[in-house]
């Protein structure tokens, strides 16, 4: 019996077994029939661009009613992530691809894909052709913009030159970049192809910062943070010819004409010269020949005040524009140190800043600026004294001209009401009748 029980229970599992490996069979070309009909089925649509918001029409300062003297246009940060083409088969990477940073794209010739961040930007410089140079402190490399379309270019540290702590930008009207590196004590000098010409100042500067070109006389201002001085070099030779300022105090001078901890150069039409005395909290201004003229500003929070303040730069009329690392604004004075236009604020949204450093002004009236905090260079547009009259001629020639349309609608109306309002057969006014002449009382 147990034989016959053994048997049994083996027919009902081999039975089993074979309904189980059927009904696989039959299941299996079920689920290859729904991946055929899923293969067949057409793609889903891609979901609609939203277009970002543009913002160079509504970031201005002042805000209207005012005339905008500051329009804010763009920002330099990091490369965008590319978005692909509607309808364009792109190729997919492996996890290796995508660890090494190497693009797939074998369209694109493969290879390693340049990505680029700004870290710590400090000095600006634009050339000729409205490239944007930014000195980056932390990447040891001077990062190049095309404010157009985003390309980038680089000057690298171990490449083109060795940086250690690269600071201040210049540029003269060749195209000629001058670097400055408070790490390794002196400032070089790139030609327009990018290509290390010359070096100098080694020996005679200690921590050279910011820089101005006086491209007539062909003079190179030179800030010196450590040294306390603003150094004074032949641009051609590289040749020291004077110093402004007294050096070997440690920081501590506060008299007119001396400095502590100086960053930044600027020079006008005149060749003056201007100087942020960050440690003091002001502006110095001297002539050409390094006498000095005047200074303004004092530690504070207020209208015209001062907490460290760093860039420096001067626009086509004469207008000198400080920028104020621990306030986080612009300020806009007259050559005399009258303020005219303040903007800015502790933030990251267009117009705001963190640790604002670096500033410039360009010839197409363009106002960079470079933070960093954020890791951001932000683009404004400077409108001129000349444009800022055109624009109040316009909007009063554009009242008056309502005025006059208003008055032109206004004026018919009112005739047609007086014409209906007096009767066709009124007879016309009858004269006053005048008063006889009395006799004056007698005895008078």
């Amino acid at each position: 019996m147990s034989d016959i029980r053994r048997r049994s229970m083996r027919k009902r599992a081999a039975a089993a077994l074979l309904l189980a490996v059927l009904g696989l069979i039959s299941v299996t070309p079920l689920a290859f029939g729904d991946k055929k009909k899923k293969k067949d089925a057409p793609a889903p649509a891609e979901p609609a661009r939203v277009a970002a918001p543009d913002l160079r029409n509504s970031v201005v300062f002042p805000s209207p009613p005012a005339i905008p003297r500051l329009r804010y246009l763009d920002f330099f940060s990091a490369e965008m992530p590319e978005i692909p083409e509607a309808g364009k088969k792109q190729v997919k990477s492996s996890w290796m691809d995508r660890l090494a940073g190497v693009s797939p794209d074998s369209a694109k010739g493969g290879g390693h894909k340049t990505r680029f961040q700004l870290i710590a930007p400090y000095g600006l410089a634009v050339d000729s052709k409205g490239r944007l140079y930014i000195a980056d402190t932390k990447v040891g490399a001077v990062f190049i913009f095309n404010t157009e379309n985003n390309a980038v270019e680089l000057i690298k540290h171990g490449v083109q030159a060795k940086f250690g702590s690269i600071f201040g930008l210049a540029m003269d009207d060749n195209d000629n970049l001058f670097v400055s590196d408070g790490e390794l004590h002196h400032v070089l000098v790139f030609n327009a192809k990018h290509e290390l010409q010359a070096g100098f100042g080694d020996g005679e500067m200690k921590d050279p910062n910011g820089m101005a070109i006086d491209a007539e006389n062909r003079f190179l201002y030179v800030a010196d943070t450590g040294l306390d001085q603003v150094l004074v070099y032949d641009a051609d030779t590289y040749k020291l010819l004077r110093r402004i300022g007294t050096a070997g105090k440690n920081h501590t001078l506060t008299d007119p004409g001396n400095f502590s901890k100086p960053t930044n150069v600027a020079l006008d039409k005149d060749g003056n010269v201007y100087v942020t005395d960050t440690w003091n909290d002001r502006v110095e201004e001297f002539d050409a020949e390094g006498a000095l003229i005047r200074t303004w500003g004092k530690n504070g929070d207020g209208p015209g005040d001062f907490a460290r303040p760093k860039g420096i730069a001067i626009d086509v009329d004469g207008h000198i524009w400080v920028a104020d690392s621990m306030l986080n604004r612009l300020q806009v004075f007259t050559p005399d140190g009258r303020l005219l236009l303040g903007m800015g604020g502790f933030g990251i949204k267009p117009g705001q800043f963190e640790a604002l450093t670096g500033l410039t002004i360009d010839k197409q009236n363009r106002v960079f600026t470079s933070e960093q905090m954020l890791g951001r260079t932000q683009m404004f547009r400077y409108t001129t004294n000349a444009e800022a009259k055109a624009e109040a001629a316009r909007r009063q020639a554009e009242l008056e001209k309502k005025a006059e349309e208003r008055n032109s609608t206004t004026k018919p109306a009112a005739d047609a009401k007086t014409s209906d309002a007096k009767p066709s057969d009124a007879k016309p006014d009858a004269p006053v009748p005048t008063q006889p002449e009395k006799n004056p009382p007698p005895n008078q």
